[in-house]
């Protein structure tokens, strides 16, 4: 019953998000509503949930409930805090290059006003810069970029929300572009050389499908108005240049700094930081005390979205919640009994991933599933149990379409991913405009790198 109740609370709260301006209530204030209260139910009631694994099941009768509670909120409250804390740097570094002029030099390098060919490049550096990066640091910079370029709001949300598919779409085809990549990665479930090789192929098909189909769109004929702009740039050329070098080497040096030390990505982001922040310092440590204020980083941290940060929070505990209780894990194990093909499963999961959030769903679906060895697979008898288990090894068809289909799925729903929830709270986008103008395009480039990687595993597996 207690169960079921925080279910029907969560999809209440995320109707409210949903209807955000309908109802007039900000996303944020229902997203955080939400995540305390089906927490505090579970608190109060939840000596009364039937749905909690074997495992936490033999944690409460040792050493009760609270206690089981209380770890796993901790538990929960680490991984989000990761989340947090890297959204937060990423931010603040983009707010300190932009108070800088540091877009300047690239946004004076795109000349072009043709809506098509814009569009086209803004999508094709999404795409390769989130592999390098991640989606959700590339949507950040990609639509800070999009704000200096385009002025006219509703010929930017078109350009944001392919941003949106192309950070994603980006972000599937390697191991630190996506967090639920990443996680398949640490786990062991996939290798480097392996998820390139087999996925951007079909994460290409996944953004040039909706590109093609924008392409011909009749509100994209033509030239845009770029933004007019008397305003004089307020730093020299080499202030610019060494903050957008130190900004962009920040944000690079996370993987980097993630691979050396083992250090959570949020500790790399932070450090980049950290550095941007004393070099901005000594540039401006001879000038006027006003001047200074307005250039520093603690101005930028001024300007940064906030309200989106606290969404996130709230989103991400209130998920959690329903992880906690074994809901997810129950859902995930309803899909593998009513379906039963895993190409068909792990497409749902896709899906599902608009809708909450990946990163549980990729966790239960390693938890549900193990990671097959050589040596039980030689121990098969039958074509069939080979067959089976050749899904489950180490860069298994079922552990790249997972990665594949968990990281491009989220495009569906303008808050089904990470870049989308930050671009959603940069450019305020509707979720029922995105809904309406852009899932299908996200649906059908979605559909179509699923049958490329389908058939491509076919032909060269």
């Amino acid at each position: 019953m207690i169960t079921a109740i925080i279910v029907i609370i969560f999809i209440i709260g995320y109707l409210m998000i949903a209807l955000e301006h309908p109802l007039k209530i900000d996303k944020t204030a229902s997203a955080l509503f939400t995540g305390m209260v089906v927490w505090a139910i579970y608190a109060l009631w939840g000596d009364s949930i039937t749905t909690f694994e074997t495992s936490a099941i033999s944690y409460i009768q040792e050493h009760g409930l609270h206690h089981f509670i209380d770890h796993e909120l901790m538990h929960h409250l680490f991984d989000i805090s990761n989340i947090l804390f890297f959204l937060l740097g990423a931010m603040t570094i983009v707010e300190t290059i932009d108070i800088h002029d540091g877009f300047h030099i690239i946004t004076s390098r795109i000349t072009t006003t043709n809506k098509v060919k814009l569009l086209w490049i803004i999508c094709i550096i999404t795409f390769f810069l989130s592999a390098v990066l991640d989606n959700l640091t590339t949507s950040i910079v990609m639509v800070s970029l999009l704000i200096k370029l385009i002025p006219d709001r509703k010929t930017r949300l078109l350009y944001s929300s392919m941003v949106i598919i192309a950070a994603n779409a980006g972000g599937a085809w390697s191991p630190i572009g996506d967090i639920t990549t990443t996680m398949l990665w640490i786990g062991g479930q996939i290798t480097t050389a392996n998820i390139i090789q087999y996925l951007i192929l079909p994460s290409f098909v996944c953004m040039v499908v909706p590109l093609l189909i924008v392409s011909r769109d009749k509100s994209m004929r033509g030239n845009f108005e770029p933004r007019k702009t008397t305003e004089t740039l307020k730093t020299t050329a080499f202030e610019r240049q060494i903050v957008l070098i130190l900004g962009v080497g920040a944000l690079l040096n996370v993987p980097v700094f993630k691979t050396l030390t083992h250090l959570p990505p949020f500790m790399g982001m932070l450090f980049g930081l950290g550095v941007l922040w004393i070099a901005t310092e000594v540039i401006h440590s001879s000038k006027d005390i006003v001047v200074r204020k307005n250039m520093s980083v603690i101005h930028a941290l001024t300007r940064v979205d906030a309200p989106s940060v606290l969404f996130f929070l709230g989103i991400l505990m209130a998920v959690s919640c329903l992880q906690s209780i074994g809901v997810l894990r129950n859902l995930a194990e309803f899909l593998d009994n009513s379906i039963g093909n895993y190409d068909i499963i792990v497409m749902a999961i896709g899906v599902l991933s608009s809708i909450v959030d990946n990163v549980p769903l990729v966790a239960a679906s390693m938890g549900m599933y193990d990671v097959v060895s050589p040596q039980s697979l030689q121990a098969a008898t039958s074509p069939e149990q080979i067959e089976a288990l050749s899904y489950f090894v180490q860069d298994g068809k079922f552990w790249e379409f997972l990665a594949f289909c968990a990281g491009t799925g989220g495009s569906l729903l303008v808050i089904g991913s990470a870049a989308g929830v930050a671009v959603m709270g940069i450019e305020r986008i509707d979720f029922i405009w995105y809904l309406k103008k852009i899932s299908w395009l996200a649906l059908v480039g979605y559909i179509a790198g699923c049958l490329v990687y389908i058939l491509q595993e076919h032909l060269l597996m």
